[in-house]
């Protein structure tokens, strides 16, 4: 599994460039994953990790297969949103969907770019589209509960939960905060998932800045930093331009060109780690002679459930894992030199799997 990433923001924050911008890099990018649209607004592209490069040139792997993550280009939002202004209704069927929200902040001065509400000021951008989306909630909220009350009356123990999970969500909203900052029992996170609630999704804010602020900020990418880091979100600084100018340059250009600028690698790099991050994602790897492949799970995930990540039947029969982690298998060049070393080991149902592990699953068909 790879995540959903919904790209949203105000008009004229750069957003349309830089959903372009990184899809066309990644197009540039996968060897073995032409870039795929498959719809106008959605673009798959492949997860950056250097490590499975190491793998396979070390197990001479025929293909590399990254994992991958999809990113939605959601339609244009104004004030009124939540009650069908402008592309509104589109806007907030599309956000369901996805896994994680990447608001597009604009934080550039520019007088050739007009802005919407007629200044640049991202912290208030952010509030109107949260205010939008947490007045759809509260609307959603009190139709759901409406309808339960038959259900209630009848003690049905399902409609109990989620009317009382609903009220939760709104005693939140109505006290001027989005729905995340509700603690949930682990009883209770399947049925409050299914809310498919818009303020429960987690936001990684971008900081679109001039070309020439990419690799300091500046004092607009700060104040968002700080509303990131009260919110319990995520931030990142990226330039639109500078990531439409490398989408049109190969590799050896694009590290040039980075470098000119100032930067270690590209925003399409920053803004996968940062979303990985924010949804506690990590990765492992199957690798061997005809393939070396990058699979994405959630933290803590055990080695039964990493498995049926491949398939289905992986899980249900399984038997043992052999794992060796990535540094040991590094380090010992390859499998057979592990099982010398005495790195890999026999890992049963328990087994947490690790970010890198090496993993080989045994189990019944």
């Amino acid at each position: 599994m790879g995540f959903k990433m919904g790209i949203v923001g105000l008009p004229n924050v750069g957003k349309s460039t830089l959903f372009n911008a990184l899809t066309k890099t990644a197009a540039a990018q996968a060897a073995n994953f032409p870039f795929c649209t498959i719809e106008p607004n959605v673009g798959e592209v492949n997860v950056p990790d250097a490590r499975l490069d190491t793998l396979a040139e070390i197990a001479g792997s025929k293909a590399i297969l990254p994992a991958r993550m999809t990113f939605v280009d959601i339609a244009g939002l104004v004030k009124g949103a939540s009650k069908g202004e402008g592309l509104g209704n589109q806007f907030l069927a599309n956000i369901r969907e996805v896994d994680a929200i990447a608001h597009v902040l604009r934080c550039f001065e520019d007088g050739d770019v007009t802005h919407v509400e007629g200044r640049v000021d991202p912290v208030a951008d952010a509030d109107t589209i949260e205010t939008e989306l947490m007045l759809a909630d509260l609307e959603s909220i009190e139709k759901r509960r409406a309808n339960l009350v038959r259900k209630l009356k009848g003690n049905d123990k399902e409609a109990q939960q989620q009317d009382r999970l609903l009220a939760a969500a709104q005693e939140a909203l109505e006290s001027g905060k989005p729905a995340r900052v509700v603690e949930v029992d682990e009883e209770d996170a399947k049925a409050w998932k299914m809310l498919q609630l818009l303020t429960t999704k987690p936001v990684l804010y971008v900081c679109n800045v001039s070309e020439e602020e990419a690799a300091s900020g500046n004092a607009h990418s700060e104040a968002v930093a700080k509303m990131a880091a009260a919110e319990g979100n995520s931030h990142v600084i990226i330039s639109a331009k500078i990531e439409e100018e490398i989408s049109q340059l190969d590799d050896e250009e694009a590290e040039m060109f980075l470098g000119e600028m100032g930067l270690e690698e590209a925003g399409l790099d920053r803004l996968i780690r940062a979303g990985y991050e924010l949804l506690h994602l990590e990765t492992y790897f199957t690798v061997g002679p005809k393939e070396a492949r990058a699979w994405t799970i959630k933290q803590g995930t055990a080695a039964p459930q990493a498995a049926g990540v491949i398939h289905g039947d992986f899980e249900k029969g399984f038997i043992r894992a052999e794992t060796i982690a990535f540094d040991d298998f590094v380090a010992c060049k390859g499998e057979q030199g592990a099982k010398e070393a005495g790195k890999m080991r026999a890992e049963g149902k328990a087994y947490v799997v690790k970010d890198g592990d090496v993993l080989h699953f045994l189990f019944n068909t």
